[in-house]
Parts: structure tokens; sequence; C-alpha cells
């Protein structure tokens, strides 16, 4: 049902989008309204259990009775009565909730294929865990990040990140599907299966174009050699598609199985709940206390850190320091590793230590071309800068290499939108479901003010303050990293008209 809209009267739903029309014109419904309404949409006529609702709202997250109620009423005050006076969601005293009226199904506008890039153009799609254990699918897992980390670094390749591979894990879509999806002409698969001290990996490199397998190949190895069987896989697709070249410089390796193994599980956690970021904090120290040379238990544990800012609100002092200091052991760790460079200079840019962040944001992009979140991270950087055009074009390339990209992206990118005044652009990248969160509604609520649409900025700055109770205008323009008097003046008017605290 992906891609599909529902309409009901003279609304439109936009699951995917995470909008509601009414009459064509936008309601301001929150998050888990919208989630709601479309697990009842989704099944017209028939009970949804209280527990089915609770978890299309709140996934993974346990929660109380009453909120369930609130969010209906709330619901049913946004929808009003149906055209003869009746309700749009009934109750079933102690069962659940039923949506009454009739659905039209629209199918969603297909999603335009990306053009292939001017040089060979590949993606790691996840390999399978063939292993009896399911505790081994964290390795199948870590070695398909390496190998995108492995492949992203040589320049004559466009390589997909991480978030759009694993967009497709568990999956079954033809590869000529999947290369369409992501706009590029090679898919890497295979399985891997780990047995006490022993590993078998199968890859194949697909031409998904023609169809044919260009080169494959079974390893069986002992675990401690996985890292050599990584290298030797990229070498062998490298070869494939450009010929032989002169090899990146090497990458830092953990000398601690143990403590790869919780990197990769933490790796995961790191733009969820606070609750995650907790557990990803546990593993990362633990990982760094078995491996004190790992390169990027050091980048994780830094990263880890910032998100902590990000799910309390605000750095504090401490943190900060914890954080950077992390940060720059990484680098001194790993110098050919672009992703501790890029989140050492994004830190370094947040203390406005602007002259090496840029240096060091330049060294991350020169090591890894592909490196999405490096260009992500910089677009944030640049449009704080007062080079909004040029952060909205780094934005982009970012959603080329990572066209499922991670939450934090869409916040980027509709920051970026508000900063160059496409401001409908903004709302609709905004209330997207991927980002509709509490942080992201300071920027919402800003750009609905901009286009004079007042009553649904503060609908928007009410949702943003539950989440955020001790946001001021003040504080957030001191502790941002702006360069440009300008930019920050431009954010600040949408603030105030929003109605946000000074």
């Amino acid at each position: 049902m992906q891609g599909s809209r529902f309409a009901f009267g003279p609304f439109v739903l936009d699951p995917d989008a995470g909008t509601l029309l009414r009459n064509g014109d936008p309601v301001a419904v929150g998050y888990r309204g919208l989630k709601l309404l479309a697990a009842l949409v989704g099944q017209p006529g028939e009970i949804l259990g209280k527990t089915e609702l609770m978890d299309a709202a709140w996934p993974g997250t346990a929660v109380e009775e009453g909120n369930l109620t609130v969010q209906i009423a709330q619901l049913r005050k946004l929808l009003g009565p149906a055209a003869d006076g009746g309700e749009w969601i009934s109750t079933v005293p102690r069962v659940g909730y039923r949506f009454t009226r009739a659905i039209e199904q629209l199918s969603g506008a297909k999603r335009k294929p990306l053009p292939l890039p001017g040089k060979p153009s590949i993606a790691v799609l996840p390999f399978v865990n063939i292993s009896n254990d399911p505790e081994q699918e964290s390795f199948a897992d870590g070695l398909t990040e390496d190998l995108i980390t492995d492949l992203s670094r040589i320049s004559g390749l466009f390589v997909i990140a991480r978030n759009s591979a694993f967009a497709y894990k568990g999956r079954a879509m033809d590869v000529r599907g999947i290369a369409e999806d992501l706009g590029v002409r090679y898919l890497l698969e295979g399985s891997a299966r780990r047995a006490g001290e022993h590993v078998r990996i199968n890859a194949q490199l697909v031409d998904a174009v023609s169809g044919e397998h260009l080169w494959a190949e079974r390893f069986d190895r002992s675990l401690e050699d996985i890292f050599a069987v990584q290298d030797e896989v990229t070498g062998k697709i490298v070869e494939a598609l450009l010929g032989r070249l002169r090899a990146p410089p090497s990458r830092n390796r953990p000398n601690n199985l143990e403590a790869y193994d919780l990197c990769v599980r933490a790796r995961k956690l790191m733009d969820d709940t606070p609750q995650s970021a907790q557990e990803a904090h546990l593993m990362l120290t633990r990982a760094v206390s078995l491996d004190p040379d790992y390169a990027e238990a050091y980048r994780w544990l830094a990263m880890n850190h910032w998100m902590g800012w990000v799910h309390s609100g605000g750095p504090t002092e401490a943190s900060r320091g914890i954080a950077l200091e992390l940060a720059r052991k990484a680098v001194a760790l790993d110098p050919n590793d672009a992703g501790s460079r890029w989140v050492l200079a994004y830190l370094l840019a947040y203390e406005c230590s602007f002259d090496e962040a840029d240096r060091e944001f330049a060294k991350a992009i020169e090591l890894d071309p592909n490196e999405a979140d490096s260009w992500a991270a910089l677009s944030d950087v640049a449009v704080l800068a007062g080079r909004a055009e040029e952060g909205l074009e780094h934005i982009r390339k970012a959603f080329r290499l990572n066209p499922f990209p991670a939450s934090w992206y869409y916040l980027t990118l509709g920051q970026a939108q508000y900063a160059v005044g496409q401001y409908e652009a903004a709302v609709e990248t905004l209330r997207r479901d991927e980002t509709y969160r509490t942080s992201s509604r300071r920027f919402l609520a800003a750009s609905l003010a901009q286009l004079g649409r007042l009553d649904e900025a503060r609908t928007e700055v009410e949702l943003f303050l539950v989440g955020n109770p001790s946001f001021t205008i003040h504080h957030w323009a001191t502790t941002e990293p702006f360069r440009d008097a300008a930019t920050l003046a431009h954010f600040v008017d949408g603030y105030r008209k929003a109605g946000l605290p000074e």
C-alpha cells in the first residue's frame, strides 16, 4: 500500500508524505494523529483493537491507553462531522475503533527514475544471514556496511549510501527495479554464514541493465580473516568496473571482534529515540574499552554525545567538550576515515572554529566523495554561513547518494529551502512523515508564518514546545553557528511571526 493516498469526503490523506488535505488545503494534524488515521483508513469498516492502534502510532513504545483516547478525540475534532452529520470514526466499546465511511484509494505518483551518473554506479544490497543463528544478523549487516564504506572511498565510483541500501533489507524485488529506484547500474548482493570461528561469504556483481553476472565468488575463511575478505571483495569489484587502479589509503580496522560487533549494533541506534541513544552509548563505551585503538567506535561515541544534545534540547559545556575530544581521537587514530573527519568538522563548526571545520570538511570529501552524510552536514553549516544556495546544492547531492536517508536529511533540506525563501517547498518537506518530529517543527512553523498561514504556524509552535518546553529564540540564536547576520535575522523573523517565545 506504500505510495497510496486515500480520499474520503473533502479529505485526501497521504501517509507517505505525512499530509492531510481538506478541499486541497493542509490540515494541521500531529504525527501520532496521522499514524492513527492512516491505520484506520487503511482498513475501512474493520475494527482495529486498541493495542494495534497504539503499535501504529507509538511503535516499540509502551504508552497508556489514555494517550490513544486523546489522539482519537483530537482527530474527531479536526475532521468534524461527515456530510450526513455522522462521525468518521466510531468507538467499539472495550475493543477499539473503526473508520465507518467509504474510502477511495488513489494511486501515488510513481517515483521519477533517477538518471544514471556519469561514472560506474553501484549499490551494495544487505547480505543475507544464512546461518541458523539470528544473532548473526548483525555480522551480515556489518559486512554489508563495511563493503559500502570501502567502495565509497573509490573516487571513480558512484556508491549508494547505507540507509538507502538497507531500505531493501528483507524485501523481494527484482534487481532491475532496485537499480531504477536507486539510479545505479550495478548491484552487489550476497550471503554470509558465521559458525564459530569460520565464515562463508558468497558475493556476486550484477549488471542490472543487461542482467549479466559480471563476477561471483565464494570465500571460506576463518573469522579472523574477515577484513582481508572485505578488501578482496572490494578489489574484485573495482577491477570489474574500473580496471586496476591505485587503492585508497588503508582504513583503521578493529583488533577485537567483540568491539566490532558492538559498533555494528550501535550504528543502527544512532538516529532513534533517547532510549536507543542510551543503549548505543553503553555499547560504544564497551567497544572503546575492549579496543582503545578502534577509531570508528570513538567516532560513533562522539556522534552519540551529539545526539544526546539533540534529545535533551541543547548541549552542555561538558558534553560538547567530551564529544569534540572523542572526534579528535577518532581522526588521530584513523586520519583516512572520512566519517571521522566530517563528524569532527561538524562539531568544530558548532564550536565556531570555522577555519578548522572547513578544512576537515574538505579533507572528508577528498577522502570519500560518496560520503552522503558529509554533504548533508556541510549543507547545514553552509546555510548558517549565509551560503544558502550552496547549502541547497549540498543537501541535494546528499539525497542523490542516499535517496532513502535518515530523517535528519529532511530537516536539513527544509532548513535550506527556508533559507532561500522556498517556503512552500519547505512546508512540503517538513510535513513528510520522515521528519515530522518536534525538532523540525520550528522550521515548519517559520515557513508557514512567512506564507501568512499563522493559525497553522501557531499549531506547529504548540506541538514543538511540548517536546522543547525551554526553547527560546535568543538561546537558539546564540548557540547555532551562524556566520551571517542576514541569515540569522531571516530565521529569527520567521520564528517571531510564528509565535515562538523570545
